[in-house]
């Protein structure tokens, strides 16, 4: 349900630097730098998400995996869920017709029963893009040139004291690259049997203190078959400003717009339109570190001939201080406040009451690492949250790291998380032949995660190893329940508690100077009940239906100076309720460089099969084979 029509795409705005952006600088390598570097130069980097501060990928205590420059444009990958998939911690399933399903250590939904990834939260440049409407994301509605992301920080597990409600089962940050380190004029071009895709960037200085970047991107996609009116297509553009008064000042400033519209299996197109704006100020000093952030980003969906429209408005003020308290301590603290305006005009099937709100979400957190000893830190943090409909909440959390020595890091974290009520949660009203058939109630609650974490990673110059385990207790998640009175209306309910456990672990390997394997595992085991006095509907595979093991094996090489070599193999267990059988599928890409400035590369995803199924049948269509070449040409 998106906005008006297709000569109504816009683009004026851009996708910017960094979470933080000091340390963003430090990873505006090219490709080349990135290939030649050892498995511990790469260790070294820069990651923020797992404390909300600057720290090495080495000694992070927390489940990460970072997909870094080098990996995403080697991927051949134009779109963000492509790219997502690259993560062996994260589960991505795919269906025709823009189905898409992301989620980390499961309760990945179960459409059927109307419940949907809604527990993984996912920020682009320090900009929440889920959606208040109910806490999932809409994945047709984030892009960015592949060119311009400097990485993508993938958490598995909850991240709450520092990031908030919906950080529940995991975290993605996607971070850009500075306006500084994409100069100059870009263009890429994409056409295959299902994809056609274009963008243009172009990137200068005004002085010595500005640096800046304008793009405007492209992208057409036929997800199924030869049925007409399958297809999807979306137009965007914008600018990022980045400029440093003094020597201790930064200011960026970033915006996008965009527009398309997408079919929809037996029902009229559904057209989608954004926009927004986000301005960061950071302040670097020598024991601290200030950061103030501001964005409003605008979003609407609308589905033609009275299908049912929304627009959400939200502005967001954030505020971070950085401290090193002595030698022994380093203070993060701040909070902000989000205020979320909504307008939705429902369809005769599915409505809210009421249609519109002002939701206020505000927040305050402090979390202190102590250096207990040069080896062992402990951190310990907490965040208070105000909802606006569940009230205040207390989100706490523990960690503890030991660096048994340099090679080798291990840690241990407790933690709790909520999903906060939406109004999908509370105002939806659903009518069949003008009865109602289930409403959202007042009487519902978050739905709430203790989770218990254990880890280590193991880092050499020629190889890095890293395992996660977990164990997750859920309470008061939805369920359907009967009227208290009668049948109906059905009403959402808290009726599912349970339990999941496992790991996911990853290697990076670096057999030769040309080629590096990177294999994958992660393991999910999860028991669910009711609750006693629930109504037992639906049974609990409502809460997700995921599979039990999944494989990824990525293979790099460099075929000398010019031809560079990927593959990536990947096999997922079958789901269980509604059952889809397991698969394997590989997706390959051959590049070849020109000249210094033009690489021509063939790429193809789904390899193995005409087409396969990764969702129920119906959920979605099977998901087929894609092939495209691309060209880039930097100058």
């Amino acid at each position: 349900m998106t906005a008006t029509s297709r000569q109504a795409a816009l683009i004026a705005s851009a996708w910017a630097t960094a979470m933080l952006w000091p340390q963003v600088g430090a990873h505006a390598q090219s490709v080349e730098e990135l290939r030649d570097m050892s498995i511990r130069d790469l260790a070294n980097f820069d990651v923020s998400s797992v404390t909300k501060s600057a720290e090495a990928l080495g000694g992070a205590p927390g489940a990460i995996y970072v997909i870094t420059h080098d990996d995403i444009v080697r991927s051949g990958n134009i779109t963000l869920p492509g790219m997502l998939r690259l993560a062996p911690n994260l589960q991505v399933m795919r269906g025709g017709n823009g189905g898409l399903v992301v989620t980390a250590r499961g309760l990945s939904g179960n459409a059927d029963a109307q419940n949907f990834s809604n527990k993984l939260l996912v920020l682009i440049d320090g900009r929440s893009v889920y959606t208040p409407l109910y806490s999932g994301v809409y994945w047709d509605m984030q892009d960015l040139l592949p060119e311009d992301i400097d990485r993508i920080e993938v958490i598995s597990g909850p991240g709450a004291t520092l990031w908030g409600a919906n950080a529940v089962n995991g975290v993605i940050n996607i971070i850009t690259r500075p306006a500084g380190a994409t100069q100059g004029f870009y263009a890429t071009a994409v056409a295959g049997n299902r994809t056609r895709d274009a963008g243009l960037r172009y990137g200068g200085r005004i002085g010595d203190r500005i640096n800046y970047r304008l793009y405007a991107k492209a992208h057409r996609n036929r997800d199924t078959s030869s049925t007409a009116d399958d297809d999807s297509w979306r137009v965007q553009g914008g600018f990022q400003v980045d400029w440093t008064p003094t020597d201790v000042d930064r200011v960026m400033v970033q915006g996008d717009a965009y527009g398309g519209s997408r079919a929809q299996l037996g029902a009229p197109r559904e057209d989608i339109t954004g926009r927004d704006i986000l301005a960061r100020w950071n302040r670097d000093g020598a024991t601290s570190s200030l950061q103030v952030q501001a964005y409003y980003d605008h979003s609407g969906r609308e589905t033609r001939a009275g299908g049912g429209r929304f627009s959400v408005d939200t502005f967001d003020l954030d505020i971070q201080h950085s401290i090193a308290a002595g030698s022994a301590h380093h203070v993060v603290w701040g909070g902000g406040a989000r205020v979320s305006r909504y307008d939705i005009d429902g369809t005769p099937s599915i409505q809210f009451d009421p249609g519109r709100r002002t939701l206020l979400l505000a927040n305050i957190f402090a979390q202190d690492s102590v250096k207990l000893s040069p080896r062992l830190t402990f951190i310990a943090g907490l965040k208070l949250e105000q909802d606006p409909y569940s009230g205040p909440a207390l989100l706490p959390n523990a960690r503890l790291s030991w660096r048994a020595d340099e090679n080798l890091l291990l840690w241990g974290s407790a933690s709790r998380a909520i999903r906060s009520p939406t109004p999908f949660d509370r105002d939806v009203v659903e009518k069949v032949d003008g009865q109602t058939l289930l409403i959202g109630p007042s009487t519902f609650r978050s739905e709430k995660l203790s989770a218990f974490e254990a880890g280590g990673r193991l880092i050499t110059a020629a190889a890095s190893f890293s395992i996660s385990g977990f164990y997750n207790v859920y309470d008061d998640l939805r369920t359907v329940e009967f009227a208290p009175v009668g049948i109906f209306p059905l009403r959402w309910g808290n009726g599912i508690k349970g339990h999941s456990y496992g790991f996911d672990s990853w290697a990076d390997l670096r057999l030769t100077d040309w080629w590096r394997l990177k294999p994958g595992y992660s393991l999910l085991i999860q028991r669910f009940r009711f609750k006693p006095g629930a109504d037992r509907l639906l049974g609990v595979t409502q809460v997700g239906n995921d599979p039990k093991h999944r494989v990824t094996l990525r293979s790099s090489m460099d075929i000398g100076t010019r031809i560079n070599l990927d593959a990536d193999l990947r096999y997922v267990s079958a789901l269980p309720n509604p059952r889809v059988s397991g698969y394997v599928e590989l997706g390959a890409r051959i590049g070849y460089m020109l000249n210094e400035q033009a690489e021509l590369s063939l790429s193809g995803f789904n390899l193995l099969h005409k087409r396969h199924y990764e969702l129920p049948a119906t959920q979605a269509n099977a998901v087929p084979r894609s092939l495209f070449v691309a060209l880039k040409w930097h100058l």
